[in-house]
């Protein structure tokens, strides 16, 4: 089959078919072709592509995610994609491929990244959730060292590995198309941080990416150091992404004097570490005295009480650039509220620049959590409502790079 498909490719007779066909007619064909049963839920999807002259002059995304509630999912296998990139090769209207949460392996991501090699098109792609592990993601860097089109790419979850992580970070030293890849969730086993020692260097003479995802890296303080480090010599880094990790304190003092002098980060998420007070003072200092470029800052489940979190709102009465802050998930007192509650009735905060919404209750203010956030969308899509809401996924306001990633 795999012969066959290559051929298919080569021979370009899917290319030779009438432009006006259209792409589910196109799958129909090669699956007929090489005798392949087809999937309903891709048909579906291509019926719905829309393929006017108005719509393709603006391009086209693609959204085959395997996680959609919404309508019955038949999950795209190696197999599939096998056929799909038959009809997508030579689609010069297909710009981004939602893949999430399939059923592809690393057996999937050999013919992914040989099809990446040949596309000179596509510049998004979400592989979030296809367990493609360390030889998938090997192939990915491979991909990299030929490809110049694909701006963004998505290999969250998809159990990458020490070796693949490194290459991946390697690669990006001399690839200056990339500019915002998550590379979430690995599974590792050191407690060494080498590839957070890697990713540093990387960061060092990188000078293409605005985004970075290293959500789930087990990063500790030693990590943050090297990151910080490395972050002094960056110039285009604008969003990174730092929770869930193990940072503490003594990591986000290293943060917060890097704070004083970066002129380039916009988005910061910290959401999910422990950097407890202490961690708050550093950042408040930073933002207070020096800082005014950061707009958004995430540091919801950190441990933080309502001292850190005082000092975090009186540093927006001095810093006016910072207009996004989500603290939900510490403790909060009295004090807190009230800080927060005086911030949004002046107007220095707006209530959709956070995820706490004061009220009172016998004189006492209190919070309540409101659903807002950098990307609360990410890897999920609600059951009504739009999925791309700025109120809830404000980095696509801030950072347009974030869009389709």
């Amino acid at each position: 089959m795999d012969s066959f498909l290559l051929e298919l490719a080569s021979t370009s007779q899917v290319d030779t078919m009438p432009k006006y066909i259209s792409l589910d007619q196109q799958y129909s064909l090669a699956c007929e072709e090489l005798k392949h049963p087809e999937n309903p839920f891709i048909v579906r999807i291509l019926q719905e592509v829309k393929q006017d002259e108005e719509t393709l002059k603006k391009k086209i995304t693609i959204k085959i995610a395997g996680n959609n509630r919404l309508i019955p999912v038949q999950k795209v296998t190696d197999d599939d994609f096998q056929i799909l990139a038959t009809i997508f090769t030579n689609n010069v209207f297909l710009t981004g491929l939602d893949l999430r949460y399939n059923l592809l392996s690393d057996a999937g991501a050999v013919h992914i990244a040989a099809f990446l090699q040949r596309n000179e098109t596509l510049l998004h792609l979400r592989m979030t959730g296809n367990k493609i592990d360390n030889k998938g993601g090997m192939y990915f860097a491979a991909m990299l060292q030929v490809n110049n089109t694909l701006q963004k790419l998505d290999l969250g979850d998809t159990d990458l590995r020490t070796q693949s992580l490194i290459a991946l970070a390697t690669v990006l030293n001399y690839n200056s198309a990339i500019k915002a890849i998550n590379l979430n969730r690995p599974i590792l086993y050191s407690e060494e941080e080498e590839t957070t020692i890697h990713t540093a260097l990387m960061l060092k003479v990188n000078c293409t990416l605005v985004e970075l995802h290293l959500c789930k890296h087990e990063m500790k303080n030693f990590g943050m150091e090297r990151l910080c480090d490395a972050l002094y010599e960056n110039s285009t880094l604008r969003y990174l992404d730092l929770s869930c990790n193990k940072i503490t304190r003594d990591g986000i003092k290293f943060l917060g004097k890097l704070l004083k002098h970066n002129t380039t980060l916009e988005i910061l998420d910290l959401n999910f570490n422990r950097i407890e007070d202490d961690g708050a003072f550093y950042l408040s200092e930073a933002l207070t005295t020096h800082n005014r470029t950061l707009q958004a800052l995430a540091v919801t489940n950190n441990n933080i009480s309502g001292k850190g979190l005082v000092a975090l709102a009186e540093s927006m009465k001095t810093n006016l650039v910072l207009s996004y802050i989500y603290i939900w998930g510490n403790k909060f007192d009295e004090d807190c509220c009230v800080a927060f509650a005086e911030l949004i009735k002046s107007g220095r905060l707006k209530p959709t620049g956070t995820d706490v919404d004061p009220y009172e209750v016998d004189g006492n203010t209190y919070f309540a959590e409101v659903s807002h956030g950098l990307k609360r969308h990410y890897y999920w899509t609600p059951s009504y409502g739009q999925p791309d809401n700025h109120d809830e996924n404000a980095s696509l306001a801030i950072t347009p790079v974030a869009e389709n990633l």
